[in-house]
């Protein structure tokens, strides 16, 4: 073999060689950028599997907090509840002898805070006092009801004679839902010699003749109302008669001036009253003499 010979097969090999070599680093080339791009890809899935993570972690521990903040809340619901049954049976004990509206009002916006209530266990505690208040304010105005049925004054015998329980239950009623809950009440044929249907006393309570337990309601709540405005002016007496208002504007008569009070109060009578004798006399319920 000549020289010449061998160095082109040595060439021809190389040239073999070179070619295998140039392909094989092509494929591991396009072998490196898949993989890279493999790389690419699972690290952005990575990412995105550790925002949702970091998401999912977030929420679990929004919902751990919630949790806390419900199961404190609930924490405090049994004294509330506790309450709520305290002041039911004060209610139903008051019912028919004290107006209990405005209290059973406060009572069922305290309970509708409370029921919606979720994070705020302080909520329900001051819900739970709120209630515990009313039940003692009940109560105690259903002590005062039944002390002055209990007070009899020296002058008024039974409570009833020929009214009976009944009209004597009726009237009370009236009396009570005008706002005269704990102001004594009985029947009596002594006011102006029987010839008014109802009087009040300065020493605070009221009579009435047998026959008013049979008027209409509207009526009844009328006469209560308005014996109730005598009670109310007893309380400032010296100084109502020493107004030149009250004298100016009702003659000085505590009759026409317990129409007018009596109709402020939502209970009008056969005697209508302007404006401005409502508004001087509304004044009397709160103890003023404008």
């Amino acid at each position: 073999m000549t020289f010449r010979r061998a160095l082109a097969i040595i060439m021809s090999f190389v040239v073999i060689g070179g070619g295998a070599i140039a392909a094989k680093s092509q494929a591991l080339e396009d072998q490196r950028a898949e993989l890279v791009a493999q790389a690419d890809s699972l690290q952005t899935q990575i990412a995105s599997a550790g925002a949702r993570g970091g998401y999912i972690e977030s929420l679990i521990a929004h919902h751990e907090d919630e949790k806390a903040d419900l199961d404190a809340v609930l924490a405090v619901r049994p004294d509330f509840v506790a309450e709520v049954a305290a002041l039911s049976d004060a209610l139903e004990k008051a019912k028919g002898k004290i107006d209990t509206a405005a209290h059973l009002a406060a009572a069922i916006a305290t309970q509708d805070a409370v029921l919606v209530e979720r994070a705020d266990p302080v909520v329900v505690t001051n819900a739970t006092a709120t209630i515990h208040a009313l039940t003692e304010k009940v109560s105690g105005e259903l002590g005062t009801w039944e002390a002055a049925q209990r007070r009899t004054p020296a002058a008024a015998g039974p409570l009833w004679s020929s009214s009976g329980p009944d009209g004597y239950a009726r009237v009370r009623a009236a009396l009570d839902r005008v706002g005269g809950g704990g102001v004594g009440l009985y029947e009596s044929a002594s006011c102006a010699g029987g010839s008014a249907p109802a009087c009040a006393n300065s020493n605070g309570y009221i009579k009435y003749r047998a026959d008013v337990a049979g008027w209409n309601e509207s009526r009844l709540n009328w006469a209560m109302a308005h014996e109730l405005g005598h009670i109310y002016q007893f309380k400032v007496w010296g100084t109502l008669n020493s107004s030149s208002a009250y004298q100016s504007m009702f003659g000085g008569d505590p009759e026409f001036l317990a129409n007018c009070m009596a109709l402020v109060r939502g209970y009008p009578g056969s005697v209508g009253c302007d404006g401005d004798q409502q508004i001087w006399a509304s004044a009397i319920w709160v103890g003023a003499v404008r």
